[in-house]
């Protein structure tokens, strides 16, 4: 049996403004671990701004799980047993870390028939748009979405001045084709204030299906008062990061809506079994992973838990430069990325 890793690198047709600043190339690691009769991919998709560890972190773990574990650890195991613990060797700091492995290892263990592209599941996918002005010029070459019965955008805000953001916020939603639906996306960065500014005039646009994360990540108390004021729900997103971030939240008695990245939240059998525990409001939503990971969410973490209404947050693609990639066989995207 054979264990490899590589880096790669992924430019952005434009860089993504966000409350974190400009981000221009998705950078991460695809994981392969291959023998005579199959092979099992894994990616982990750092978001550092976000919580998680680094891309050179990351490196550093592959490195050093080459080098200290046998690949006849995982040759000898004949079932999952050994799942549990091969996983709990990753520590908790390292949630792309634990995600990128916990995928790898479930898919050695549990391998799926390879499917036609006709029998994966079908999802509705929000497309984000640009941040700024540039979102209403965007609106009208997203072909995919303006095709769609109930179209859904995801637009960033918090990125300049109210002033500029209300005179496109108000664009943006003219803009928008029949039974259409936004959702704006603070990461975090409104005051209290300007949360419940931007919260009154959402109360005027039912199309905003929700405000996400409008304050700091350890502000959940406060944003469910907004919750509890205003028409227009709060999702959390940056306070609920991680499997354990989320397990807190929902113990804590949180009941709105969760914005799942799963590709940084940690073990993905840990999510699976606190989603299918609390059952909590989930979006699904993309951190630009490739389409290693992202087959990985759609054709088998998401299904094997109770089925969203809510559309998934994975219209990402079309912000690559190699967009077209997104169509390869994971060996196809191992050979070129």
């Amino acid at each position: 049996m054979q264990w490899l890793f590589r880096p790669y690198h992924r430019q952005f047709q434009q860089p993504l403004q966000t409350q974190h600043g400009a981000w221009a190339v998705r950078s991460g690691v695809l994981l392969k671990l291959e023998d005579e009769e199959r092979v099992a991919f894994g990616e982990i998709t750092p978001l550092d701004w976000f919580g998680t560890e680094t891309l050179t972190t990351a490196l550093a773990f592959c490195a050093q799980w080459q080098a200290t574990r046998v690949a006849g650890e995982v040759d000898r195991a004949d079932s999952g047993d050994g799942l549990e613990a091969e996983l709990a060797a990753i520590p908790d700091h390292l949630p792309a870390c634990q995600f990128g492995f916990g995928m790898l290892l479930e898919q050695w263990f549990y391998p799926q028939p390879e499917r036609s592209p006709e029998s994966q599941p079908k999802h509705s996918i929000a497309y984000l748009l640009p941040t700024g002005a540039r979102a209403i010029a965007h609106l009208s070459q997203l072909t995919p979405p303006i095709n769609d019965s109930s179209p859904c955008f995801k637009w960033k805000i918090g990125v300049a001045t109210w002033a500029d953001e209300l005179a496109w916020f108000r664009q943006v939603m003219a803009a928008l084709p029949p039974g259409a639906r936004v959702r704006l996306d603070a990461n975090g960065g409104l005051s209290w204030d300007a949360a419940c500014a931007w919260l009154a005039v959402c109360a005027d646009y039912p199309a905003v299906e929700f405000l996400e994360q409008p304050l700091a990540p350890n502000s959940v108390r406060e944003m469910q008062q907004l919750g509890d004021r205003y028409p227009t729900p709060i999702a959390l997103d940056e306070s609920v990061a991680t499997v354990r971030q989320l397990e807190q939240c929902l113990t804590a008695g949180w009941r709105g809506v969760v914005v799942i990245k799963a590709a940084i939240a940690g073990s993905p059998q840990r999510l699976r079994q606190v989603c299918q525990r609390y059952q909590p409001d989930i979006v699904w939503s993309s951190v630009f992973e490739t389409a290693i990971a992202r087959d990985y969410l759609l054709s088998r973490l998401i299904p094997s838990l109770t089925p969203q209404p809510r559309t998934l947050g994975f219209g990402t693609e079309h912000w690559f430069a190699d967009a077209a990639s997104s169509g390869r066989s994971p060996q196809a995207l191992w050979e070129t990325l």
